[in-house]
């Protein structure tokens, strides 16, 4: 039976009567085993009970996302924490200190109190504290502990604005709380505390160099940049095609030059053929391209933009039904390796590395 889902606008520089009023409503929801989605400071994130195996049930469901897949668990405060683990390590200690409230999520052993269903069938849990005012009063009002994926249909593109929740979520879920465009634009860093050396399983806006200066030394787990693992997810987003536009997406890879000119020779191909094309760019070569939509993600200079646009860019692709789609890549360093990491997920692992 479709859900009649209900949209409402709340600013996060303005949290008036009315917005206290919204996300109360929508804390009920959540305590009532419903579904909302939310704005975070990384993408909108689908909100569900996490310590009701029903509400992560319907959280699959909603996103058709394979039950294996784990979801994260959003906490507003470290007392929260200290009951759904078993421990929190040193390391966590420090990590929260440095970044929470922030783009941080750490996996610890679960307690008792936290449902598998939740965890993807682990014995761990992955937990995040967001910093977004919207997303910590909603915490607060529906008990303290939100499971939220990202709120689209599993392997689509992450929604940084509510209009693309609503595209995939309207009668599936109960609230979409519209909190405007998202800040980072890209899922929180994961960072494993549960096997010995602290690892990345997933990169984001908290770098490996930022978490080195915090811990000393990190690992990086070897999927990140690898398609051909077939090792269980221990993080959403380790195991399964994830953000994927409709059109077919290949990376090209290399020297500035020789990246534009392999892409727009690839790009002519494909128009001959029929397909429209679309390619993204930094703004340093934009200007080279021909082809039916050119998006430029801004300059290489600037990561914290390309990550910001990544996502809607990919989503207007589909919009604008383009067909066949090419991207340079970029650099590994940094949020560069997160990018990177999105980009890899979205194109499958197909990638054009050209000599230098």
């Amino acid at each position: 039976m479709e859900i009649k889902t209900k949209i409402v606008v709340v600013d996060e520089s303005e949290m008036d009567e009315a917005a206290e009023k919204a996300i109360a409503e929508a804390g009920a929801i959540l305590k009532d085993g419903g579904l909302v989605a939310f704005p975070t400071e990384t993408v909108y994130g689908l909100g569900g009970d996490a310590l009701n195996p029903q509400s992560s049930g319907k959280i699959y469901a909603a996103k058709g996302r394979p039950s294996d897949n784990p979801l994260i668990v959003h906490i507003t405060n470290m007392k929260a924490l200290e009951k759904i683990v078993k421990e929190i390590p040193e390391t966590g200690k420090k990590l929260a200190d440095a970044f929470w409230p922030g783009p941080l999520t750490m996996i610890f052993q679960k307690s008792d109190i936290v449902p598998e269903e939740t965890t993807g069938g682990l014995e761990t849990v992955a937990v995040r504290m967001p910093s977004h005012r919207i997303a910590r009063a909603l915490i607060d009002a529906a008990g303290g502990y939100v499971a939220a994926p990202s709120a689209n249909i599993s392997g689509k593109p992450s929604p940084t604005l509510a209009k693309y929740v609503a595209e995939d979520m309207m009668g599936r879920i109960e609230m979409i709380l519209d909190g405007g465009s998202i800040g980072i634009g890209l899922e929180s860093t994961i960072v494993d505390l549960t096997d010995g050396e602290p690892t990345i399983l997933r990169p984001g806006y908290i770098t490996e160099e930022m978490l080195t200066q915090v811990l000393g030394s990190v690992a990086v787990d070897r999927t990140i940049l690898d398609g051909n693992s077939r090792q269980a997810p221990k993080a959403p987003g380790m195991k399964y095609r994830h953000y994927a536009p409709k059109g077919d997406l290949t990376i090209i890879d290399g020297a500035p030059e020789a990246v534009r000119t392999q892409i727009n020779r690839l790009a002519q191909q494909q128009k001959e053929k029929g397909e429209k094309v679309g390619i993204i760019g930094t703004k340093e070569n934009i200007r080279y391209y021909k082809a039916d939509s050119i998006k430029s993600v801004g300059s290489r200079e600037d990561e914290e933009s390309i990550a910001k646009t990544l996502y809607q860019f990919l989503r207007e692709f589909d919009d604008e039904e383009v067909t066949v789609i090419y991207s340079e890549g970029f650099s590994t360093a940094g949020i560069g390796q997160a990018i990177m990491n999105r980009l890899l997920k979205a194109a499958g692992h197909k990638i054009i590395y050209l000599d230098e």
